[in-house]
């Protein structure tokens, strides 16, 4: 898709904003973070459910490049599935669709229960901010366009 807006020239501080919401997810560390790896698997099953290429061309790129499996990336739209998903991913991903798919699905105290059996509290507030953040950057991407294909792995946005 060709750049329709390129909102990194226009609204840089909404991408300063957003990409301080990566700096944050990306910073937690220890027990209470996330794995790298589980944030790049969410963020590229949310951008398959909403069809955003720049974010699928992006998070594979970094998901690749921190080590995860060719075969996992292609098993990933069949996830519930497929063996080589531990049910922590699992629930990460119940959780990705069901917010990202909320209108549809709705938020289920059984899918909570899920998520909160692998999560601490702040570890499930994190992955919800995860969700929310890819979600807003695929709108932007979709929105508004985004040259695909152009990402190299580990170069985020500049803001």
């Amino acid at each position: 898709m060709s750049v329709r807006i390129d909102y990194r020239q226009v609204a840089p501080g909404a991408v300063r904003a957003m990409l301080g919401l990566e700096q944050y997810l990306t910073g937690q560390k220890g027990e209470q973070g996330l794995p790298p790896s589980l944030l790049e698997l969410v963020k590229i099953r949310v951008s398959q459910l909403n069809g955003c290429a720049y974010c699928l061309d992006m998070h594979t790129k970094d998901a690749r490049a921190a080590g995860e499996s060719e075969q996992r990336l292609y098993l990933l739209g069949a996830w519930e599935e497929a063996p080589c998903f531990d049910p922590r991913e699992k629930a990460a991903l119940a959780w990705a669709e069901g917010l990202t798919l909320q209108a549809q699905q709705g938020v289920t105290e059984e899918l909570f229960r899920r998520a909160r059996q692998q999560f601490s509290e702040r570890q499930l507030a994190d992955l919800t901010l995860a969700i929310v953040a890819i979600n807003g950057w695929n709108r932007f991407a979709v929105a508004l366009g985004a040259e695909v294909g152009s990402y190299r792995a580990g170069k985020h946005l500049p803001a």
